[in-house]
């Protein structure tokens, strides 16, 4: 399991080959600042993770998720010290009717029974069906993101004044994160933190 742990990016929680001491950004992370406070990861998108994300999101192996919330729990345990409510990333509707469930609310159920903090997984909605982004640059996922997310009017007051930690089981680019993040910062939530279980790391 390629595990992350510090040293890392204090805002993306991208790893750093070298630790230099001191509180640690990357240079995306400085030059493109995201919407999202901070995000934590258990893992690389490889090997073992890689293998438990598919397993779980294409397989229907959702007893999985019980061992997976365990790591998440220990991987964004400052996140959820500071959390006051947990929010899945949703899936649109269309793709929930073909895959018959959502891998993020999954995670999110069993790590919020795990931590004991409220979920409100009905809060936010994806109200666009987006193409796939596998194999999106970063730019074009922004804009395959655009207008896609939304928060539900009568949910409004289970996220206003309340520091959110978003949970999704992939982090790639980010740019899901900060689309969700940038709709929950504007229904008035104070904070938007990020927990994926495994994220994916380029080169570049």
């Amino acid at each position: 399991m390629p595990f992350i742990s510090r040293p890392f990016c204090e805002r993306t929680g991208s790893p750093f080959g070298v630790d230099i001491g001191g509180t640690l950004l990357s240079p995306a992370a400085i030059a493109d600042p995201p919407v999202f406070a901070r995000a934590r990861a258990v893992a690389l998108h490889r090997g073992a993770a890689q293998e438990m994300v598919h397993k779980l999101k294409y397989g229907d192996r959702q007893e999985l998720a019980l061992a997976m919330a365990r790591l998440m729990a220990s991987a964004g345990a400052e996140l959820i010290m500071d959390a006051d409510v947990l929010v899945p990333v949703p899936m649109h509707w269309t793709r929930l009717l073909h895959r018959r469930f959502n891998q993020a609310a999954v995670l999110a159920r069993v790590l919020a029974a795990q931590v004991q903090l409220p979920l409100e997984s009905e809060v936010l909605m994806r109200r666009k069906r987006t193409p796939s982004q596998v194999r999106l640059t970063k730019t074009e996922r922004q804009q395959n993101l655009q207008g896609a997310f939304a928060v539900r009017e009568n949910a409004r007051l289970a996220i206003c004044g309340q520091r959110v930690l978003l949970i999704d089981d992939v982090m790639t680019t980010g740019s899901t994160a900060n689309a969700a993040a940038r709709i929950l910062l504007r229904a008035g939530a104070t904070n938007v933190d990020v927990l994926s279980f495994t994220r994916v790391v380029t080169a570049a």
